[in-house]
């Protein structure tokens, strides 16, 4: 281990900049650690060998074949960033697609469940990213069935010294997943203590971290030891804390140009409407013997003076004191509840979230030639979310009032309560332990390593649920059913008289009889375990002209289990409102041969300085579905001057997710819109019609009877196979003969051929009714439809689930500058890194037309970051801009104006060019202890606006574009003390 240190240290100096060749980060240090050991020999020096990400082979790591980025720690304190997924999100190849993070979680089903966050190199998919830590994997966290990768809140930032990026596939050294790169997270080693606090506050309020950590390592004659202890704290941020999250304004211009908003005013306040839905009496009319909308009853609850609507609305005859007619024309859309609900501002943006970890790590030397090491980790992450949401007489439906069943309204109106709650949280808990213990020596020139590696998830999810049965009786209670002496058949809950139309029931203020009646939670648990053992043996097998051939062989094998459990009620279908899931459980296990050629052709000649081959190979054996080959071969050409050519071709694989083969049932819903039978006589697709027809559907089935039909997805075990690929890159790098200038530019490409993807219920019902051989078609038997019992033509159940249909390309280029140079006055450093995406395409069907992401909303085409750093002295300044290009839905939408309330009027559905800058100031005090302070965002430049009609927002800032600052500017500050 100590032999390697000059060596190590200064590879991952001059990897900083992704080349792998002598670039710029700390150039001076590196001479004088050079000038040191040139005192140790020479030789010795020139006969060391490492292993870097990319490669099995151990080489002196300088002139690597395919395009590596090296990302230290230093960033972090730099950029005032508090988690690994932040840290990593820096990075071009994750910049350029929207990335998970644990806002999304927020009122969405995201895989890893509440709180997760993962990585998705290229946008690819986080499943499609491999992670290693120390070359070793990171088995997945997370809860629910859907777990797959590894959660970038296990790991602190404090344990690490860097990570590797390798830009290029890599499966047939690393085996599945490693389909768009590697993320190889090298952990600290080293002697000495360090106590760490950090933290960040925005100016704002809300968002606040905090960061208190503690580490020490030692070593020894024969070995060496490291223990790290973490706790990180996110405080949460609320909606109300933020104006841009606070209120969803309808967004929408009669004059786009001028500015002339169309969106209607809130006389309450003065301000265009908050237009997210609220409670209220939803109200309808009969026209043309069907129901139309006919605005909101609502209550006055600030006593602002609103007609009686019986003195409004001519179809309402009597009315109770206080209750009013809202939402019924342009004007009075203002007045709707919903926007400004307590509830609503009081709504989770980013969770709450509070995670502790302890790391160890050690080396022992048995013998001069074989040593042992191991690792054990052990992270618990809690993270908690509020929310609100809607409940209404579902199962009844909407009901005249002429029927008594409003108590005080009179008229020929229908009426149906939607009430108000804030019992919509969600409370998660992972405790995450990977234990690693392996083997490593050497055989004369030959150097082997054997390791076992295991990792074990559980994690906990509570979820607030309305009990279904509960609703059941509350609703037949309004329909005048006796509720003395009942009890609910599942959750066993005493029948409660509820009455639908007392205002503070609808607007959210249920008695506690009421809440312990309606509401519970449910408590599901996941756990997910991996076991992994890798061995293999590296060396030079024999001499060429142009030196040594080096190989690397191994084996590998991989057990990998899940079992999810939802909550009672969710297995028994009775939470109210949300979907439906059965128990996941499965297992699969992988076997696999790998070898890798080194092979030096050529050297000094005319514009040959050095010219080699890398090939590679391996034979995985997935037990569910059978085996597969990998392959690659990679070139790198040192031409002179400076100049090196590397290229590369590959194929990689990724095995079926056990989620995607083993997922149990989850139930939601679909409405019947999703049906292409609908009115299929005005379709202008010849074969929906003739389908339709042909099923048997009436011409006259033009509105649909049912309100909506039941979707269940499931996971696709004994008909998924792996994904495939082929990645191919070539690219040019520079350096200067003094190391000061360096640049690269390398152009990817990367083909997924039978990608694995969720086949949704209303994809299953196009690729039926838009079928050549309709009698035959596959998809035609994953739903069915009803009979034509009184008119009723509907979906009653549709089936979709996880098949190999999809294909996915990405294509791009990335280009990195670096700069370095001493003056009189200071130091200066300087590294641009920027990513031109040239193609993100996605077909899910050979009959789709690919689907080209690049430029949409979260997708940006070019982005990049400019670092620079000037050091003088005990001080050094950091000034870091990331960009991000102009983004817009306006080609997949196909338009850029709708109509409201029959006016035409123009969304928005476009980001500008958005930029982010940092500054922060870094000294040492009394040689060991270290402070930094800094401004992140330092203009406060908030997230862009768009229309809700358009896109996804939190208030009128996009969602799923996770290059945006949610938090706007913030000082953050670091102090370390070393011993």
């Amino acid at each position: 281990m100590a032999k390697q240190s000059f060596l190590s240290n200064s590879i991952r100096a001059i990897m900083m900049a992704g080349f792998g060749s002598a670039l710029l980060a700390g150039a001076p240090a590196m001479a004088q650690d050079q000038s040191n050991e040139s005192e140790d020999g020479e030789q010795a020096k020139a006969a060391e060998k490492i292993q870097v990400t990319g490669s099995r082979i151990r080489t002196d790591g300088l002139d690597s074949p395919t395009p590596v980025e090296i990302i230290t720690t230093e960033i972090a304190t730099d950029q005032g960033l508090n988690t690994l997924g932040e840290l990593l999100r820096t990075s071009t190849v994750a910049s350029g697609s929207d990335q998970l993070i644990s806002a999304y979680s927020v009122g969405f089903v995201t895989n890893g469940g509440s709180g997760a966050e993962s990585i998705s190199m290229r946008g690819l998919g986080a499943g499609r990213t491999l992670v290693l830590l120390n070359g070793r994997r990171a088995g997945p966290a997370g809860t629910r069935g859907a777990v797959s990768a590894f959660d970038m809140n296990a790991l602190p930032i404090s344990i690490i010294e860097r990570v590797e990026i390798l830009k290029d596939g890599a499966s047939s050294l690393y085996g599945s997943d490693a389909v768009a790169g590697v993320i190889n997270i090298i952990t600290k080693k080293g002697e000495g203590g360090e106590v760490n606090f950090s933290g960040s506050a925005p100016f704002e309020g809300g968002g606040e971290t905090y960061r208190l950590n503690a580490t020490y390592g030692d070593s020894f004659d024969r070995g060496s030891w490291r223990v790290v202890a973490d706790r990180n704290v996110n405080t949460g941020l609320k909606r109300g804390d933020r104006d841009y999250f606070a209120c969803a304004t309808r967004y929408l211009f009669n004059d786009i140009e001028t500015g002339e908003r169309a969106d209607p005013i809130d006389p309450r306040t003065g301000e265009y409407h908050c237009s997210e839905s609220g409670p209220g009496i939803f109200n309808y009319q009969v026209v043309n013997g069907r129901l139309a909308s006919d605005g909101r009853i609502q209550y006055d609850y600030f006593n602002d003076g609103f007609a009686n609507i019986a003195d409004e609305n001519p179809r309402v005859t009597a009315a109770p004191d206080g209750w009013y007619w809202a939402g019924y024309d342009a004007a009075s859309d203002g007045l709707l509840d919903g926007g400004n609900h307590p509830f609503r501002l009081n709504q989770t943006m980013i969770p709450e979230t509070t995670v502790n970890s302890v790391y160890f790590q050690g080396d022992y030397d048995l013998t001069d030639t074989t040593s042992m090491y191991g690792e054990l980790l052990y992270s618990q992450r809690k993270t908690e979310s509020r929310n609100t949401r809607q409940f209404w007489t579902r199962e009844i439906g909407q009901f005249p009032v002429s029927s008594g069943l409003a108590p005080g309204f009179e008229g020929d109106n229908y009426v149906m309560p939607v009430h108000y709650t804030d019992h919509f949280g969600n409370e998660t808990t992972i405790d995450y332990a990977r234990a690693v213990v392996g083997f490593e020596g050497s055989i004369g020139f030959w150097n082997w390593d054997v390791s076992y590696q295991r990792s074990h998830n559980k994690g906990e999810y509570k979820t607030d649920i309305i009990f279904f049965d509960s609703m059941i009786m509350a609703q037949e209670t309004l329909l005048g059913v006796p509720c003395e002496g009942r009890v609910t058949e599942i959750s066993g809950k005493a029948c409660v008289n509820y009455d639908w139309f007392d205002p503070q029931n609808v607007w959210g203020n249920q008695s506690a009889e009421a809440r312990e009646f309606l509401f519970g939670q449910d408590v599901g648990e996941t756990t997910y375990t991996q076991d992994t053992i890798d061995a293999y043996i590296t060396g030079d097998l024999f001499e060429m002209p142009a030196g040594p051939v080096g190989t690397a062989v191994g084996v590998y094998w991989q057990r990998d289990e899940i079992e999810d459990v939802p909550g009672e009620n969710t297995l028994q279908g009775n939470s109210w409102g949300l979907t439906g899931a059965g128990i996941t459980a499965g297992e699969a296990k992988t076997t696999a041969a790998y070898a890798e050629f080194q092979v030096p052709l050529l050297r000094d000649l005319p514009f040959v300085e050095s010219l080699d081959l890398t090939t590679s190979g391996r034979w995985t054996d997935v037990d569910i579905y059978g085996s597969d080959t990998t392959f690659k071969v990679s070139a790198n050409w040192e031409i002179g001057a400076g100049f090196r050519v590397r290229a590369s071709r590959g194929s990689s694989f990724r095995a079926p997710a056990l989620y995607e083969l083993f997922l149990e049932n989850q139930t939601g819903f679909l409405g019947q819109t999703s049906d292409p039978c609908l009115n299929w006589v005005e379709s202008t697709n010849p074969l929906v019609r003739a389908n339709c027809a042909a099923d048997g559907v009436p011409e006259d089935y033009t509105a649909a009877i049912r309100g909506s039909m039941t979707s269940i997805t499931g996971g696709g075990a004994g008909q998924l196979q792996a994904e495939t690929s082929i990645s191919e890159g070539i690219g040019l790098v520079y350096s200067s003969e003094d190391g000061g200038f360096a640049a690269s530019i390398d152009y990817y490409d990367v083909e997924i051929s039978d990608q694995i993807s969720s086949v949704t219920g209303g994809a299953v019902l196009s690729q039926c009714y838009t079928s050549n051989d309709f009698a035959n078609e596959p998809f035609c038997d994953q739903f069915t439809r009803a009979d034509g019992t009184d008119g009723d033509y509907g979906i009653v159940e549709v089936r979709g689930g996880y098949l190999n249909t999809a294909k996915q390309i990405v294509r791009g280029v990335d280009i990195v500058i670096t700069y370095q140079e001493s003056f009189d006055f200071g130091d200066l450093r300087i590294k641009l890194d920027h990513t031109n995406q040239i193609e993100r395409s996605f077909q899910q069907f050979v009959t789709d037309t690919p689907e080209q992401y690049i430029g949409y909303i979260g997708n940006p085409r070019n982005v990049g970051t400019l670092n620079t750093t000037f050091s003088r002295d005990d001080w050094s300044f950091n000034w870091n801009m990331s960009y991000y290009d102009a983004t817009s839905d306006y080609r997949g939408l196909g338009t850029s104006s709708t109509t409201y309330r029959g006016e035409s009027v123009r969304f928005v559905a476009e980001t500008p060019t958005y930029v982010l800058h940092t500054l922060s100031a870094n000294t040492t005090f009394n040689d060991n202890i270290d402070v930094t302070i800094g401004v992140s965002n330092i203009f406060d430049k908030q997230p862009p606006k768009v229309s809700p009609a358009a896109a996804y927002t939190s208030g009128n800032a996009p969602l799923f574009a996770s290059q945006l600052d949610y938090l706007g500017r913030r000082a953050f500050f670091n102090i370390s003390y070393q011993f």
